[in-house]
């Protein structure tokens, strides 16, 4: 394995550890917060996000792109300087698009609670609100940082948020849930207090990273200028940093803009036949309980995404068509070896899983649990189709064909909105529509993208570490995680975390020794000491 692999797997394999554990402690924060704020208060806690999210991939999603594939290219030319000026330029860019889109959120926060159907939602938009510039100045900074391929301040900086909304968020949250006059109003408080204790958490996140920033910018003085490299205009560094993040950010508010579409969409699809109360449960059982859960594993997704970005970008810039085959299969091969188990296991242990977190709260009825058990059985198997999609799309970014994935994107979400749109409003249907939506979207977006990154990687697409060796290794892993709920029974299992614990400890063991065998980890995806035990 070259240095430059050993970079890419050690970026995603710090930032897939700190996003692993960003996404434990968000799901053991959710618990305290469900049980907290009851089914109502998740459900308009949900329902305020998406928006939140639409709104900050609009406003920041494509610019750390672009800077960090911009300082990437620069420093693999020696040139410091114009590496600078891109950061420059974009934490100009990120501060003044965070402000305004902070003051249309509080501008709008009242014509948005409505639009969700719950205007009692008002306050919780306008708690969340900061967030949008905090966040925005924040990803200049890590965007510099991972074009230099440094990740540990981002990974750092995402510990900081979740663990700001244990020691935050959730004290905040029940100190206003108690201050409610009734159910629906104490939920809205309760939802309102977590969101504004996010925003503090943010906070303290932007100051980390802008720590770090001043405290490592020596390390760019090791590297020699090359003086024939001349400064670009800061006008011109800001309109290709523009050019790049336009059609990154459209591709990236896609799954955002399908998220808000869905919060508007569901409860009120749903309300036409069911009552109000009703359907805002049903809706903040499935956003709130089973798609954090889903979220845990495609935290690797996401560091792969942001590493493969500036590690193919490198080799573009340097004509070094061999590197960039040699990341991209990689990259491709870590989603399968990373999705695949992740949505079986996920999806065979669903009801456990739910049982084990939520049902001794005392605020979920075993009916609840049961119905979202239904719904993260399928919703699960969403994992492996998101890894491959995000993995391409990094891909894609990085050979400079960044469309592709807001296209595939586009039509996948259509698909999604259409789909939704006819299961839901389906009476005994309903909310189990929306899992399927979601498989169909991620699967007419990662076909597409898998061709693609054929066709421009000139990467010739291996079945056998794709799908056959990770497939074999999940199917012996599957078949240990069956024989163990026969074992004890599935009853049990979701009875007792231990046992509960055991399991999945078992299956991830199970899995390994079955992907040493089959030789879908291979040798150089492992430690020094380990890798007598693994095939070439």
């Amino acid at each position: 394995m070259t240095q430059k692999q050993k970079n890419l797997v050690g970026g995603i394999s710090l930032l897939g550890l700190a996003g692993l554990i960003c996404k434990v402690v968000g799901v053991m924060y959710r618990i305290p917060l469900a049980s907290g704020i009851g089914a109502q208060g998740i459900g308009i806690y949900q329902q305020v996000f998406p928006s939140y999210n639409l709104m900050l991939t609009i406003s920041s999603a494509g610019i750390p792109v672009a800077i960090s594939r911009m300082v990437a290219g620069y420093v693999a030319q020696r040139d410091v300087r114009n590496a600078q000026r891109v950061f420059r330029v974009s934490l100009i860019l990120l501060t003044v698009l965070g402000v305004v889109m902070t003051g249309l959120m509080l501008l709008f926060s009242g014509s948005l609670a409505r639009g969700v159907g719950t205007p009692e939602a008002r306050l919780s938009f306008m708690s969340i609100a900061p967030s949008l510039f905090l966040v925005c100045v924040m990803s200049a900074f890590r965007g510099e940082m991972q074009g230099r391929r440094r990740m540990a301040p981002t990974a750092v900086s995402q510990l900081i948020e979740q663990v700001g909304k244990v020691f935050i968020a959730l004290p905040m949250a029940n100190h206003m849930f108690a201050q409610g006059r009734d159910v629906l109003d104490a939920s809205a408080r309760g939802a309102a207090g977590a969101l504004l204790g996010t925003s503090i958490a943010e906070g303290a996140a932007l100051l980390f990273m802008m720590g770090c920033h001043f405290l490592s910018g020596s390390e760019l003085k090791t590297i020699v200028q090359d003086e024939s490299r001349r400064p670009v205009s800061y006008k011109k560094l800001a309109l290709q940093v523009v050019a790049i993040s336009i059609p990154i950010s459209i591709g990236g508010c896609i799954v955002p803009l399908a998220n808000t579409i869905d919060s508007y969409m569901l409860k009120n699809l749903m309300s036409r036949w069911m009552p109000d109360e009703e359907a805002l449960v049903r809706y903040g059982i499935y956003s709130g309980l089973v798609l954090p859960l889903i979220n845990v594993p495609t935290a690797v997704a996401m560091a792969m995404s942001i590493n493969l970005v500036p590690a193919v970008s490198t080799g573009v810039a340097l004509n070094d068509q061999e590197h960039v085959k040699r990341e991209s299969a990689t990259g491709l091969r870590l989603a399968s070896l990373i999705g695949l188990p992740c949505s079986v296991g996920m999806s065979m242990l669903a009801e456990p899983i739910l049982a084990a977190l939520y049902l001794g709260g005392g605020r979920y009825t075993p009916e609840q649990i049961r119905l979202g058990g239904e719904l993260l059985t399928f919703s699960a198997l969403t994992i492996v189709l998101f890894t491959q999609v995000q993995a391409t799309s990094g891909i894609l970014q990085g050979v400079k064909k960044h469309r592709i994935p807001m296209y595939t994107l586009v039509a996948g979400v259509l698909c999604k909105v259409t789909l939704n749109y006819i299961l839901v409003n389906i009476p005994g249907v309903d909310i189990h529509g929306a899992p399927f939506a979601s498989l169909l979207c991620y699967t007419v977006s990662m076909v597409p993208n898998l061709y693609y990154v054929a066709k421009y990687t000139g990467l010739r697409l291996s079945v056998g570490d794709l799908l056959i060796r990770p497939g074999i290794a999940t199917a012996v892993m599957a078949a240990a995680v069956f024989a163990l709920e026969k074992l004890w029974g599935r009853q049990a299992v979701g009875e007792s975390l231990i046992k509960l614990l055991a399991v999945i400890a078992a299956a991830v063991a199970v899995y390994f020794a079955a992907a040493l065998w089959t030789g879908a980890v291979k040798k150089t995806d492992l430690p020094r000491r380990l890798r007598r035990f693994a095939r070439e």
